[in-house]
């Protein structure tokens, strides 16, 4: 009798039935995000509509709503909103943690304003629909990553919404929304084929590092750059064709202090007339973020009418405030003429408070930021190192070019800075000259009590503007 031969057949390749699965499973939930979304634009269709705009909408002056008028809320759960020891582009005069900081909790306090919430993403269906046009274009593992996490969050922010829904079925879609971080792939997509450029001193660079750790995770290493030119450094995403860029121009005007690293010099000289040199860098920016008033904190310059190259110059010394409103004068015609306001968006962000002198907030004299690790907590609290006076000369100048036809909005970041005492670097800094004994026998007398650590205080700087680019781009 012939024997039977057992023939073995193969199992199946693995991978794809996995692939299969996975494939089945995107679907199924792919379905069940666009039935959502269809039943609740249906039942709700204005609501959400008006809601996928408004979710980001900035407060005006006429709602109850004053984004700068708030209080710090300690929120471990939700800050930091990256971990600086990963940020690729962090700045060595800006990582506390990595030179030695261990008390962190200055990382995670949160800006709350008083009579609503800071923007912190997009609604359903909106996420919903950004989730889709990510899974469109995603090209890499990397991308995948960052598709499902939008994919995440409009499933969660669907299920809450059926949950509140079956509760209460006839609750306003504005109160449906989850709040959810800042939105780095959002961001970017309101970037795409952008240029988002900062322009001023140490602190607008302070911020702009800041941008870049936000943003620079939603991006795969292969598809990220920077770059420097002299006084301008570039952030480049490539996918999204979006440039985050940084301008050296601490006087904003042209000054014997415009270079990117030798700019610390005996005596100041500011050529107020002058702005071309710099501006033409920055002319077909999308978004410009300006500040300029740390380098102006002198009772009197040294103005010169002329150029640096020539032996005719006229030079005359000038006091304060009135150099700094010459200067700024200059800065607003220059953006009158040059600047397109149907494609340029302008901001300027207000002085950002130090704090050199502890005895301000009731500690000893002669002390400063150092040791300090609480915000301080009396409202309204000012420092003596905010000159109001420098302040209203930027509102009057910003007033009379509004009346020109160019708004350019002001992040009043000064006092909510004014309480963040604890969030300098303080002496946990790259220190660039070496130490002499006397210094390191009193460390606060080498303290940095002007800049911000990172994460930190400029990262809610980056969250205000986040909610005004997505209100003016909505």
């Amino acid at each position: 009798m012939p024997k039977h031969k057992h023939q073995i057949v193969p199992n199946p390749k693995p991978w794809g039935s996995i692939r299969s699965s996975l494939h089945s499973l995107i679907a199924v939930l792919v379905a069940t995000l666009l039935v959502a979304t269809v039943y609740l634009t249906q039942e709700y269709g204005v609501q959400f509509l008006e809601d996928c705009t408004a979710s980001t909408t900035v407060k005006t002056s006429e709602d109850s709503c004053n984004l700068f008028s708030g209080k710090w809320v300690f929120d471990n759960q939700s800050y930091p909103l990256y971990k600086g020891l990963q940020c690729t582009y962090m700045s060595d005069q800006l990582a506390c943690e990595k030179f030695g900081r261990k008390d962190l909790s200055f990382q995670n306090w949160r800006w709350q304003p008083h009579q609503c919430d800071l923007p912190r993403s997009l609604p359903v269906p909106c996420s919903l629909l950004l989730f889709l046009f990510e899974l469109m274009h995603f090209q890499s593992l990397f991308r995948l990553r960052s598709v499902m996490s939008l994919f995440f969050i409009s499933l969660t922010e669907s299920l809450l919404l059926f949950d509140k829904i079956k509760v209460r079925p006839k609750i306003l879609a504005s109160n449906l929304r989850q709040t959810l971080r800042f939105n780095a792939t959002a961001l970017l997509e309101r970037l795409r084929n952008k240029r988002l450029v900062y322009v001023g001193d140490s602190l607008n660079r302070n911020q702009w590092v800041s941008m870049v750790c936000l943003i620079e995770s939603a991006v795969p290493p292969e598809l990220k750059s920077m770059y420097t030119n002299g006084s301008l450094t570039t952030f480049k995403a490539t996918e999204y064709n979006a440039t985050i860029e940084f301008y050296w121009a601490p006087l904003l005007v042209e000054s014997n202090s415009d270079h990117p690293m030798n700019h610390r010099l005996p005596e100041r000289i500011v050529r107020v007339q002058a702005i071309e040199k710099h501006a033409r860098h920055w002319t077909d920016a999308d978004f410009l973020v300006f500040n300029s008033y740390l380098w102006w904190r002198r009772s009197m310059m040294s103005v010169l009418w002329g150029s640096f190259e020539s032996s005719d110059g006229i030079y005359r010394e000038v006091g304060m405030p009135r150099v700094y409103e010459m200067a700024l004068k200059t800065w607003s015609d220059w953006l009158e003429v040059h600047v397109n306001p149907n494609k340029t968006k302008l901001f300027f962000v207000s002085m950002s408070p130090t704090h050199q002198s502890a005895e301000e907030w009731g500690v000893t004299t002669g002390e400063n930021c150092y040791g300090e690790t609480e915000p301080i907590k009396e409202e309204g609290y000012k420092g003596n190192a905010s000159d109001p006076k420098m302040m209203r000369v930027v509102e009057n100048v910003l007033g009379e070019l509004k009346t020109r036809g160019l708004d350019v909005q002001i992040l009043n970041i000064t006092q909510l800075s004014e309480y963040r005492k604890e969030g300098h670097p303080s002496i946990y800094r790259k220190q660039w000259d070496a130490l002499t004994e006397k210094q390191l026998a009193k460390p606060s007398s080498f303290a940095d009590c002007i800049h911000w650590c990172l994460p930190g205080v400029p990262d809610v700087w980056n969250e205000l503007l986040y909610a005004y680019i997505f209100q003016m781009t909505g």
